[in-house]
């Protein structure tokens, strides 16, 4: 096969997949709540330990897929076992193994009923979730796609809050009648290829016709927008992130949302180029209504939960915005927001989920005022709050900077009228901060409440820790995507693509 050159040392990335999945199948003949929560424990971190060395093997000055892997697996139908990464996808890989254990550990006590089918759900849900970032073959991809629902599914449906049937009915019915789309995609793009093919980086080559590609674009675009979620399909989000518990929320937020802005990078820009730029100015107005609409509905909010849920909306709104200005800067800034909106974001619903254990409330008017008997709890829920409306020097003033950049230098307009969300996002940010801080003349008592645990704190020690390195040094992060973005943008201002794939030694 022209685009590969296989790798021939160790499978990292199929070790990756397949090890949480592993994982699960062991854990059914485990007995115990406690046995349980450290096995996963001890899976996650570890394949947290093995993808490290993704970062420094990884070659940032070529933009070709690395780490690859190739196996026959259908051949009359010439579907294959493929997987490798690039800039783009390396980035998220990374942020998913390293995610998981702490998600792990926030559910150490939140967690009490049905434990073990509770890590199972978890270890199953990392593998699709590495699946879909690493797999080059479209129906690897659908598979991992389609199979991460399930876990997930159960997660908010089992333990879930008081409306976690119909909040777990609502995210399955939006992100299944998306994929239904995204399937008719995958089927044209293979009839229409030459030879037929379901290889990712082959089909990006093809000369599409314009009409053929408005299809195309249209299809993942339903399917990749009730992802991400953008307005006016994002109506699934609220409910999920209130009735998810709080690894739920987290997985949420921090990397499922990342599939749907993974998938415009992926498949529309580069294999639907004309079509691309047909509708960039549409959804660039669309980016913009969810920006505002996320800001302006979070400033209502008195759930916590559902505050940070609806500034999700806003915040993957300058995500859209960065990728659709289709310029160097933009999209950068895009793609680091992507994984500053996951630091971030699953930072603080963390901290949401330690003040539910011990008030049993997600409700500002509960919280108001807890700062004086939880100093360390308002330090880390401070800066987490200051790094979401993109204070400088946190990891979000970088990547809203870059998006804003690359906006004013092709699309003025639009851009400027984006400015509000950015002051909408300080305004209730800094509302909630304020009451959950000091609060007023009228506090509940909070005189029974324990600050932060050691396993809390080593919770979110990690989030810290990246909020001030990509706030104070993000060039390793924007370096390992430079090679990456410079060939997508090439690809879409060319309408053609030469794909190939390398593996280092």
């Amino acid at each position: 096969m022209d685009f590969l050159i296989l790798n021939k040392g160790f499978p990292i990335l199929s070790v990756l997949i397949f090890l949480p999945l592993a994982g699960a199948f062991i854990a059914m003949f485990l007995s115990g709540d406690k046995v349980a929560r450290v096995w996963a424990l001890i899976v996650t971190s570890l394949n947290a330990i093995i993808s490290l060395p993704l970062y420094s093997a990884f070659n940032s000055s070529s933009y070709k897929f690395q780490f690859a892997e190739h196996q026959a697996w259908i051949p009359q139908w010439n579907i294959n076992y493929t997987l490798g990464l690039d800039g783009i996808s390396l980035l998220l890989v990374l942020l998913t193994t390293i995610i998981m254990p702490l998600c792990i550990l926030a559910s150490w006590r939140y967690i009490a009923k049905r434990v073990k089918t509770f890590m199972i759900c978890m270890l199953i849900l990392e593998t699709t979730m590495l699946g879909v970032f690493a797999a080059l073959d479209f129906i690897l991809f659908y598979i991992m796609w389609e199979a991460m629902l399930i876990p997930m599914y159960m997660l908010i449906a089992i333990w879930g809050g008081p409306r976690k049937v119909y909040a777990s009915t609502k995210f399955f019915i939006y992100t299944l009648a998306g994929s239904v789309m995204m399937l008719v995609a995958i089927i044209a793009l293979y009839l229409h290829s030459a030879p037929h093919t379901f290889f990712i980086p082959a089909l990006m080559g093809q000369p599409y016709s314009t009409t053929f590609q408005i299809l195309i674009f249209l299809a993942f675009f339903v399917a990749f927008a009730v992802k991400v979620p953008m307005f006016p399909v994002h109506t699934w989000l609220p409910a999920a992130h209130v009735e998810a518990p709080t690894a739920g929320s987290v997985i949420l937020a921090s990397i499922l949302l990342k599939m749907g802005t993974y998938g415009l990078l992926r498949f529309c820009l580069p294999m639907t180029p004309q079509a691309t730029l047909t509708f960039m100015p549409y959804i660039l107005w669309l980016s913009v209504a969810g920006i505002l609409y996320g800001g302006f509905t979070a400033l209502a909010q008195h759930d916590m939960k559902k505050l940070i849920a609806y500034s999700s909306v806003g915040h993957m709104g300058f995500i859209t915005l960065g990728i659709f200005v289709l310029n160097f800067r933009g999209m950068e800034g895009a793609i680091l927001q992507m994984i500053n909106h996951g630091v971030t974001t699953g930072a603080l619903l963390l901290c949401v989920g330690m003040i539910y254990e011990r008030t049993h409330s997600r409700e500002l008017a509960t919280a108001t005022g807890v700062g004086k008997y939880m100093p360390v709890f308002v330090t880390f829920f401070a800066i987490f709050s200051l790094s979401s409306f993109a204070f400088p020097g946190t990891n979000s003033f970088v990547g809203e900077f870059l998006v804003l950049a690359g906006g004013f230098a092709n699309h003025k307009l639009v851009t400027a009228v984006a400015i509000p969300g950015a002051i909408l996002a300080a305004a209730y940010m800094l509302r909630m901060l304020q009451r959950v801080i000091w609060g007023g003349v009228n506090n509940p008592s909070h005189e029974g409440l324990l600050d932060l645990n050691t396993r809390e704190i080593v919770t979110l020690a990690p989030f810290l820790v990246f909020v001030f390195w990509i706030g104070l040094a993000p060039g390793p992060f924007l370096s390992v995507m430079h090679s990456t973005v410079h060939h997508l943008l090439a690809q879409v201002n060319a309408g053609v693509v030469h794909p190939a794939i390398a593996c280092l030694p």
